[in-house]
């Protein structure tokens, strides 16, 4: 068994994050980043036979101010060691990205082709101008959030996150062009012009949002051109009770169809006997997933699928998580994502550990649970089914 990809990735992740204390022990306030290391293990599936991987973050961020001026920019490498020539399967990645219109992202020559791969992409590149408090135009590329649920978020339209990936600690940036007015301090307008150019050729997106709150609730909408598509979408945040309430929805013009998007969740913090507690539940209804486990192939090819809009791949799924903090240092949570369509489930606990205000430490297990027979009709018989059984320790430090 060939482990010295593994290894090399361990001695390699411990020197890079000892090295990188050291050279920014005393960096000035405009400059901040992390390091993020992660040893695992993955089990063997029907596909894939077992592995040891090390996958390793690392990131710079510069923002600084002149006058009614500012600039942000954030570099960040993701090297991954693998014994094999594969991943994890549960969202676990290097650099997310959606086809951006600059190329300031790329793979670096890795050592070695099989188990090496080494990318690095500038994730912040913009300018802003601010000329009063009631204006802000951002050009370049920066993060843009658009949703008001926790997990999964169809009415989003820049990048969603991954609900699987534990370690993504920031949303990957677009190339666009942002103006934000505030007509009073509990509403704004929002104004988005974003080119794209992905295998489907280039495309433009120009989208406006508007903002504002009502009693104790939250109202959102936006509309506007969607990789030319007309779409439109609404989005609420409020309270019912001691329940917070979210839920958000998107009509879009897909081709000759008219697809329909939402989800709605709730969730709720409280003590229990002196400790924090929190759930979150979400359900989507995904009119661009699939609703049987033969169409998977078909959704792999969609242009959806190809631009990164698909967070999951069924009609229907829920999001369930939770957390108890046992003291200030040690946390125990969990995750699970629910394919209702083809009953394949995937299950996360996990344990988290405070080892300083710059330092966190985690590890857990993924199980996956489904169909798993593969056959030349169905080479992805459920969407969780083929993950195996991965366990993984996390260790991050913030500069």
């Amino acid at each position: 068994m060939n482990v010295r990809a593994v290894a090399i990735g361990l001695a390699f992740s411990c020197c890079w994050c000892a090295g990188s204390a050291r050279l920014f022990a005393q960096q000035p306030s405009w400059l901040s980043g992390y390091v993020l290391s992660v040893p695992l293990f993955s089990g063997a599936t029907p596909l894939t036979a077992s592995s040891a991987s090390n996958f390793n973050r690392f990131r710079v961020t510069i923002e600084e101010s002149v006058g009614d001026f500012s600039f942000e920019v954030a570099y960040e490498n993701a090297v991954s060691f693998r014994q094999h020539n594969t991943n994890p399967g549960f969202g676990l990645g290097g650099v997310q990205s959606g086809g951006e219109w600059f190329n300031l992202q790329g793979t670096i020559s890795p050592v070695t082709q099989e188990h090496t791969v080494w990318q690095h992409r500038f994730d912040r590149m913009n300018v802003s101008w601010r000329p009063t408090d009631n204006i802000d135009l951002r050009v370049g590329r920066q993060a843009i959030s658009w949703g008001t649920t926790l997990f999964l978020t169809p009415a989003d339209p820049f990048i969603p996150f991954i609900p699987s990936d534990p370690f993504r600690m920031f949303r990957a940036g677009i190339d666009a062009i942002r103006l934000r007015i505030y007509p009073s301090a509990l509403s704004s307008l929002d104004f988005v012009v974003r080119p794209t150019d992905t295998e489907l050729g280039e495309e433009v997106t120009a989208l406006a949002r508007g903002l504002t709150t009502w009693r104790n609730w939250e109202l959102s909408a936006w509309g506007g051109s969607l990789y030319g598509d007309v779409s439109g979408a609404v989005g609420a945040v409020g309270a019912i009770g001691s329940w917070a309430l979210r839920a958000e929805a998107v009509i879009r013009e897909y081709g000759e169809t008219l697809v329909g998007r939402g989800t709605i969740g709730v969730d709720r913090f409280f003590v229990v006997d002196g400790h924090d507690v929190s759930i979150q539940w979400e359900y989507q209804r995904d009119g661009l997933g699939a609703a049987v486990s033969e169409d998977y192939l078909r959704l792999l090819y969609s242009r959806a699928f190809q631009r990164g809009e698909l967070q999951v791949f069924g009609r229907d799924e829920t999001a369930l998580s939770g957390s108890f903090m046992i003291n200030p240092l040690w946390t125990v949570a969990g995750l699970s994502l629910w394919n209702l369509n083809d009953g394949s489930m995937l299950v996360a606990p996990t344990v988290a550990y405070s080892a300083g205000d710059e330092t966190a430490i985690s590890a857990g297990l993924y199980f996956g649970f489904g169909d798993d027979e593969v056959s030349s009709t169905r080479p992805l018989p459920s969407e969780y089914g083929l993950s195996g059984i991965t366990g993984f320790l996390s260790v991050s430090w913030f500069f």
